[in-house]
């Protein structure tokens, strides 16, 4: 009898409680691990993008040459080099190229986008250099064109001279500054005119000027090279590869060359 009752007791205080009851406390909770702190957080970070820069990277750049008489020379030069820009990218990403040229009586031209060396060597040797004036203007135009169709990262540009309004070139260099163009400006020689205008190009576009001698050949090898590597990965990129070259062009992306 007093069994019975005490059962009826209980169930009477079970209707009477709250029905959400209080999960009890687990007799073995697992064990919390620690929270990162905000410096390795950063750290991982930066190595992430480091590694996606250089590892999955893929861009377009425009490879730009006067090719006026006076350029031979360093025509057949870039044919031999302008492999190094596709071997500095390499398995870790994608670069394609275009080549624009201008010569003669208002010729200029461009290719397609070509993604590897041998494209773009056979698209080169089947061009001879014709006496003419420059048409650095046409150059940047195309470049803007191209970029509103699909993002250029970058224009590399060679030559020696320059016989145009240079305002015309700095309104339109200025332009590609905005859209993140930045021009890449080898020259070759002394000409003081064509100095002034190239580093002024190089300047408003967010880019790098650059003197060279067709004599050291593999100078302007490593910068190319490190004009395609930022191409696909950025500064991130050419910090993480560190050549002497790459170090040399962050200067100049920062403001520091001259």
């Amino acid at each position: 009898m007093w069994g019975l009752q005490a059962m009826w007791q209980r169930h009477i205080l079970f209707f009477m409680s709250d029905k959400k009851q209080p999960v009890p406390a687990r007799t073995n909770p697992a064990p919390i691990k620690p929270q990162s702190n905000a410096g390795e957080i950063d750290t991982f970070i930066r190595q992430a993008r480091t590694l996606a820069a250089s590892a999955t990277g893929s861009g377009r750049l425009i490879l730009a040459l006067d090719a006026t008489m006076s350029r031979q020379p360093t025509w057949d030069l870039a044919c031999t080099l302008q492999g190094q820009m596709f071997d500095a990218v390499g398995k870790a990403g994608t670069l394609s190229v275009q080549l624009v040229y201008f010569r003669g009586l208002g010729e200029c031209r461009s290719s397609a986008f070509v993604s590897d060396t041998n494209a773009l060597k056979q698209l080169m040797t089947r061009i001879e250099c014709r006496s003419g004036h420059t048409q650095i203007g046409k150059v940047l135009a195309h470049a803007l064109k191209q970029t509103a169709t699909a993002k250029v990262n970058a224009l590399v540009y060679i030559g020696d001279a320059m016989e145009e309004d240079i305002d015309d070139l700095a309104e339109k260099a200025g332009s590609l500054g905005l859209h993140g163009v930045p021009v890449f400006v080898f020259q070759e020689g002394h000409d003081s005119s064509a100095e002034k205008a190239f580093k002024e190009v190089a300047r408003l576009s967010k880019g790098a000027w650059f003197r060279f001698d067709r004599r050291a050949a593999a100078t302007l090898a490593g910068l190319l090279s490190a004009v395609a590597v930022f191409a696909t990965g950025g500064l991130k990129a050419l910090e993480a590869r560190g050549r002497p070259e790459d170090r040399l062009m962050i200067e100049h992306l920062r403001g520091g060359g001259k």
